[in-house]
């Protein structure tokens, strides 16, 4: 199998829907390479069986499948290619994508603690505990082409989104480009943050992944709590146009009067990237 430059990734909450039909669409539509699942009760087999119909290459279940509980990814590429290298059992996996050919990379996936359990106090704290744990596992590897994905359960102007001992994710490509901030003598690495473009009316739509009209003063109705963040060390693999809010399969829109549609997908919306590895 000739191996493509552009390798394409797919992550989605699916709030324990039955969606794997909806999967397999965007999966072939989009050509995904990888995928990612989180909030996943849709067996492996089901899921396999459904995606193998058409897909080609076929896709398997990334090895050690259980130990990180909320977190699935399937891979049309050989399992030996994507090798765990840290599991949290809760909240984060964090896997070495070694491609025969091509430049190798840190794939980490999460799925922090809700709003509806978790403060802002403890989001960031678990935060703080995860960045960690990445930066070790970077150490450990020797180098920081790392991209992590998934539901962070908060926006990207949130605490641990940003502070510098959590993500430390940054708005802007010049800003990422300087690699680290130091604070007080200890150096912090950036994450470069893309889903910045996508608040308001601006040419990326929809403009979040999650919608909560809520019944507070406060709310920001759109939500972005479904992200990819870059290290500047793999900046150069990533166009921002390749990076997407998907609302449709092809054949059913996610959306009802502009927002997302339980009633057909999902509360979330999928996230799609492309990294030219």
């Amino acid at each position: 199998t000739i191996l493509p430059l552009m390798t394409t990734f797919l992550f989605w909450n699916l709030n324990n829907k039955p969606l794997h039909k909806t999967i397999t669409n965007l999966v072939l539509r989009h050509d995904v390479d990888v995928l990612m699942l989180v909030e996943c009760t849709i067996s492996p087999e089901v899921m396999l069986a459904t995606l193998n119909q058409q897909a080609r290459p076929q896709f398997s279940l990334a090895k050690d499948y259980g130990i990180c509980k909320k977190v699935v990814i399937y891979t049309r590429f050989s399992r030996n290619f994507l090798i765990p290298r840290f599991d949290d059992t809760d909240r984060l996996t964090i896997r070495h994508l070694k491609l025969p050919a091509r430049d190798e990379i840190l794939l980490a996936v999460v799925h922090l603690g809700s709003k509806m359990s978790y403060n802002g106090f403890d989001q960031l704290t678990e935060s703080i505990i995860l960045a960690d744990h990445l930066r070790k596992v970077e150490k450990k590897i020797g180098h920081s082409k790392t991209v992590l994905v998934g539901d962070f359960n908060m926006n990207p102007f949130e605490n641990g989104i940003v502070n510098a001992k959590g993500f430390h994710a940054v708005m802007t490509r010049d800003i990422a480009a300087e690699k680290e901030r130091k604070i007080k003598g200890k150096a912090y690495p950036y994450f470069y943050n893309p889903m910045w473009n996508y608040f308001g009316d601006g040419k990326n739509k929809p403009p979040g992944t999650y919608y909560y009209r809520g019944s507070t003063y406060t709310t920001f109705f759109w939500n972005i709590f479904d992200q990819v963040l870059l290290r500047p060390d793999l900046m150069s693999f990533f166009k921002n146009d390749n990076l997407k809010i998907i609302s449709e399969d092809g054949e059913i829109s996610f959306l009802k009067k502009g927002r997302p549609d339980s009633s057909v997908a999902d509360d979330h919306l999928p996230i799609l990237f492309k990294l030219n590895l």
